[in-house]
């Protein structure tokens, strides 16, 4: 497909999805956003409980071992 028979897909495709505007139930909406739902779940298993970050490696590298392929890893 040439660059202007693309360009005028994706246009017609923009222009579709600016003016689409489906039905919305605002009084389910209203319902969904006034009262907070008794099932919500439990997000606690997704916390990371460790708090030590792997940021706390350092790479030391001594101008000797430039030529080494892997840098050494030494803790700080």
């Amino acid at each position: 497909m040439g660059r202007g028979r693309q360009k005028a897909k994706h246009t017609k495709v923009a222009r579709e999805l600016k003016y689409f505007s489906p039905d919305t139930n605002y009084s389910a909406l209203e319902r969904e956003l006034s009262h907070p739902s008794d099932g919500e779940p439990d997000y606690s298993k997704w916390i990371d409980d460790d708090d030590e970050s792997d940021s706390d490696d350092v790479i030391v590298v001594n101008p000797e071992l430039l030529d080494s392929d892997e840098p050494q890893k030494k803790r700080a």
